[in-house]
């Protein structure tokens, strides 16, 4: 599980948005019982030391290192194996959840390859046109972004269809479907945050809950990314009353998984952040206290509240109706300037600005940015073998155990091959007896075929230049299978 953006202060005004006041002590959040840890976040950029998400999310899912607006390839710009994928090779189900577009950083540094995060319509393609094993990556997608997969080029939820997949567009849909593999796609964009949603949008934990169900009829298990996604985007907007928004669909999620888990006692559940987004502080101009009374009183983010005014909503209407404060009319008029057309168009961003800065002045919030920050962020664990994801990690980390852990829990397949040269056009080696054999190059099959009695292979091949990569997967009866990639010499 990643909380987009989710710096350690975030957590901390999370905690004081819980407290109950009766009480002197503040208590703990769901989060705080499985601390585990810190993770170190920097990126390996020329120009930048501090991650993005994408570069982040890629450290995550691969365990190496790349430079910002990378999805799932290295500083060469060279396709890396994820961890979702491995656990597809392996048998097992695999899922996509997030409130952003599904083609987003985070959820695409799993399932997808590009060189930027930017190419989202590509992204998209790549869910359904990169196979492993003769089949789609992703069995549950659940999420934003049907923008990225509605186009006038190609209509990808037809071809998912086509394949099997049910697609729904509604909670009501998704909650009452029965088939294992779906596509969701429930906004053009992000879902919007947990107090602006609709009864049609379903929740992160709804989706999360569905997600599970589906994906745990698999008996050889699952591998599930849940992301958080809109506390970065909020915290990039300085806007605390949408940060904590998400922060709670977050736990809420975060609750449901740590419940299945408990219950079913073979479940790994990791939770951290890609990076802290903001510079948030709690407390602001040498004031030692934090007030969650304001942000509590939203009904609507100042996102909401500023769409509704530059779309010819009264302010005084649009905040009283809104924001849960009594404003002074100061406030109120800080609003209204904000609001004030230029050339007939009203600003829904310096509308929106000025909501923020009145419930930043109220908690006594303080920004420093409105981009990412560099700090650790927190780790949580539960379940078999959390321990290793105690204390002061790097995010590759993260990709590096779950590979260890997928291997450690899966039948184990010996593979060796001959060195393959330029005017080879054959491939040797050994494996299991009986296991199939085949030979790519990118994602093209060149070759494949099966060991026989004693476990001895020979694929017959086109030769190929050399410095080309092959990958040559061999998988067994037992659904084991291993991955050796090799250079032509």
């Amino acid at each position: 599980m990643v909380g987009d953006g989710m710096g350690v202060p975030f957590l901390a005004a999370h905690r004081y948005m819980k407290d109950n006041p009766t009480t002197k002590i503040i208590e703990n959040t769901t989060f705080d019982s499985y601390l585990v840890g810190m993770q170190t976040t920097y990126a390996d950029d020329e120009e930048q030391n501090i991650t993005d998400s994408a570069s982040a999310a890629t450290a995550m899912s691969s365990g190496v290192k790349t430079y910002n607006a990378a999805i799932a390839v290295d500083v060469h710009q060279n396709e890396v194996k994820t961890v979702l994928e491995e656990a597809k090779a392996l048998g097992k189900s695999t899922g996509l959840v997030a409130t952003s577009e599904l083609t987003h950083a985070t959820p695409a540094s799993f399932g997808a390859h590009d060189i930027s995060r930017h190419n989202m319509d590509q992204i998209a393609d790549d869910y359904f046109d990169e196979m492993i094993n003769g089949k789609h990556k992703v069995d549950v997608m659940l999420g934003g972004g049907l923008k990225n997969f509605v186009r006038t080029d190609r209509d990808l939820t037809e071809e998912f269809q086509n394949k099997g997949y049910s697609y729904v567009t509604n909670k009501n849909e998704m909650s009452s479907d029965k088939n294992k593999q779906i596509l969701g796609l429930f906004a053009d964009g992000g879902l919007p945050k947990m107090i602006d949603r609709t009864k049609e949008i379903p929740s992160l934990k709804e989706m999360t809950n569905v997600a599970i169900n589906k994906l745990n009829k698999n008996k050889d298990g699952f591998f599930l990314l849940v992301e958080g996604s809109q506390i970065d985007w909020a915290a990039h907007d300085n806007d605390i009353v949408g940060t904590m928004s998400e922060m709670e669909d977050f736990e809420q999620a975060f609750k449901a998984v740590i419940e299945f888990a408990k219950k079913d006692k073979e479940t790994l559940v990791v939770l951290t952040s890609d990076h802290s987004t903001g510079g948030y502080t709690m407390g602001a101009n040498g004031e030692y206290n934090w007030f969650p009374e304001p942000v509590q009183s939203a009904k609507r983010t100042p996102d909401f509240m500023a769409a509704e005014i530059a779309a010819g909503k009264s302010v005084e209407e649009t905040l009283n109706k809104y924001s849960g404060l009594e404003l002074t009319s100061e406030e109120l008029d800080t609003v209204v300037i904000a609001a004030e057309p230029i050339d007939g168009v009203k600003d829904v961003t310096k509308i929106d600005n000025a909501i923020e800065n009145i419930y930043n002045a109220r908690s006594n919030s303080g920004w420093t940015t409105s981009g990412h920050t560099g700090d650790d962020v927190a780790v949580f664990a539960y379940g078999p073998k959390k321990d290793r994801f105690s204390g002061l990690i790097d995010n590759t980390d993260q990709a590096k155990f779950i590979f260890d852990i997928l291997e450690e829990n899966s039948p184990y397949l010996p593979l060796t091959i001959e060195d393959v040269s330029s005017k080879s056009t054959k491939i040797k080696g050994m494996t299991a007896p009986g296991a199939t054999i085949s030979v790519k190059v990118g994602k093209e099959t060149i070759g494949s075929g099966k060991a026989n009695e004693n476990g001895e292979f020979i694929i017959n091949i086109k030769n190929q230049k050399a410095g080309k990569e092959l990958t040559v997967l061999a998988k067994n009866k037992d659904k084991s299978s291993k991955v050796v990639k090799l250079l032509v010499k």
